[in-house]
């Protein structure tokens, strides 16, 4: 299923990315479309302009000049620069056109009747309108001959203005379904900015679109109009978020499903320390209750009735055994309290110091009874609060009887409890020097039913609920229970409680 999930996402960034591409081209087919409708509109506006000054030329020269005056102007700047001999070339054809059309018509109507009249005449007249034709082309050929050597030397400030350049590369782009902010300036062939629509940069020369304003200029003269779209990326995506809420709800669906699969995990897991934690119970219930049926079994004999020392002594062991067995079944009645938040706390001002060294005197027996020792170095100035005396006693009992669990078969135990002030807290710590805990169980030994010896090994005795139950009064204290440990060298619990202020 995870792999379903995570193929589907990627296919679906695949046709993202890919959307995202062919908008792009289409963006950039767009605009290479809008610049060179933009320059082409330029030429031919340029050319049209021209075209009517030309016109507007050759009639006042037509106007203000006789035959005569335009004969003699044409043979005096005949042998002046290139465009003035063109220009001039033009007027001597005007000149000689009008002295054939005024000296002698070109078309008679012929006198007579008959067919050959008539296609004597409609020939004549064909030949005039062809002469008419190949002048005026000509004549036309020169103005453009003109138009393209004056252009390139004029000005490009005379040639172009910059809001009608705004306007008409706003309008072709929107032609082109491209309606968005853009910036442009203008440079040369030496790449020099002649003018600039903005004063910020551009950015990456990938998102700049270059066409050439005038592409009949000679090389010399070219200026080049670069545009920018600083909105380009937003523009992009935009136009393909309607496949984000898919990818979106596809990846919801892969983060439920993961959660699912580790709550079924953690279940799977829960079940597991249940079970452990009910193999264990049974063998820690089993053998008291063994013991309290061999003894009661005993009793039962007269030699065992008579004898008040045997008697005494198995009384004594009945007894022993049922304590422990009723301090088991506390402990997790004590932690079903605690889930159920109906335990209630006693609280009593007490000397943390003394407490301790009851415990440890008390504890002392137990640790000798297999080869080791304890310590105590309580050097806490103020070792007062407020505290449950029975609960706080049992924390400092499970971090001890922790510690014989976990002692060392070839090494004796060693056990050192501390106690030291930390602005207005009191430290207490149980370090010894047993088998350590490794770094990835560390962080698990508080929970409930948690144990580093699992299954139906039952080297170490318990339920996993020692340390649950310690960090449950711990805190309920308002105090905090850490753990060091490395393997093989030991364990160290520091348990920090604020002080009274006393």
């Amino acid at each position: 299923m995870v792999l379903t999930f995570v193929t589907l996402l990627g296919l679906q960034i695949d046709y993202i990315n890919v959307m995202v591409k062919m908008r792009n081209e289409q963006f950039n087919e767009a605009v290479t479309r809008s610049l060179y409708q933009v320059s082409k509109t330029l030429e031919n506006e340029e050319t049209r302009r021209y075209l009517e000054e030309d016109v507007v030329e050759t009639a006042e020269l037509v106007h203000k000049y006789n035959f005569e005056k335009l004969s003699e102007k044409y043979l005096d700047l005949q042998k002046s620069s290139y465009p003035f001999y063109k220009q001039n070339q033009k007027i001597q054809l005007i000149t000689d056109s009008l002295n054939k059309n005024i000296v002698t018509p070109k078309v008679y109507i012929s006198s007579g009747h008959g067919v050959n009249n008539l296609l004597r005449t409609s020939r004549e007249f064909q030949d005039v309108l062809k002469g008419r034709y190949l002048y005026e082309k000509s004549l036309l050929d020169e103005v453009i001959l003109n138009i393209l050597y004056q252009s390139g030397t004029r000005p490009l400030s005379e040639r172009l203005d910059a809001k009608g350049l705004n306007d008409l590369l706003k309008s072709e782009l929107q032609n082109n379904g491209l309606n968005l902010f853009f910036e442009y300036e203008i440079v040369d062939k030496d790449k020099r900015i002649i003018y600039q629509s903005s004063e910020d940069e551009f950015g990456m020369e990938d998102d700049v679109y270059t066409q050439i304003l005038f592409p009949n200029d000679t090389p010399l003269m070219l200026n080049l109009l670069k545009v920018h779209f600083p909105t380009k990326q937003s523009y992009i995506y935009n136009s393909v978020r309607f496949l984000i809420p898919s990818f979106i709800f596809t990846f919801i669906l892969l983060i439920t499903f993961g959660f699912t699969t580790y709550i079924i995990y953690r279940q799977k897991k829960l079940s597991e320390m249940r079970n452990d934690f009910i193999n264990n119970m049974t063998h820690e219930f089993k053998t008291p209750l063994s013991t309290i049926s061999l003894a009661a079994q005993m009793l039962k004999d007269e030699a065992v009735a008579k004898n008040p020392t045997m008697f005494k002594h198995i009384s004594g062991v009945i007894t022993d055994e049922t304590k422990r067995l009723s301090f088991q079944v506390e402990k997790v009645l004590q932690m079903s309290l605690f889930d159920q938040q109906k335990a209630v706390l006693k609280f009593k001002e007490l000397d943390m110091n003394e407490l301790i060294a009851d415990v440890c005197d008390k504890f002392k027996l137990k640790v000798e009874k297999y080869g080791g020792s304890i310590e105590s170095n309580l050097s806490a100035d103020n070792a007062y609060v407020m505290v449950d005396e029975m609960h706080i006693t049992n924390v400092i009992f499970n971090l001890l009887d922790n510690a014989v669990k976990y002692a060392k078969q070839n090494e004796p135990l060693l056990l050192n409890v501390a106690t030291w002030n930390e602005t207005n807290k009191l430290n207490i710590s149980v370090m010894d020097n047993g088998i350590g805990i490794r770094k990835e169980n560390l962080k698990k030994i508080f929970e409930r039913f948690y144990r580093v010896h699992t299954g139906n090994v039952h080297d170490v005795k318990g339920f996993g609920l020692g340390l649950a139950y310690v960090k449950k009064i711990i805190e309920d204290h308002n105090g905090t229970i850490s753990a060091e440990s490395e393997p093989n060298i030991g364990t160290k619990f520091i348990i920090t409680l604020q002080i009274t202020k006393n």
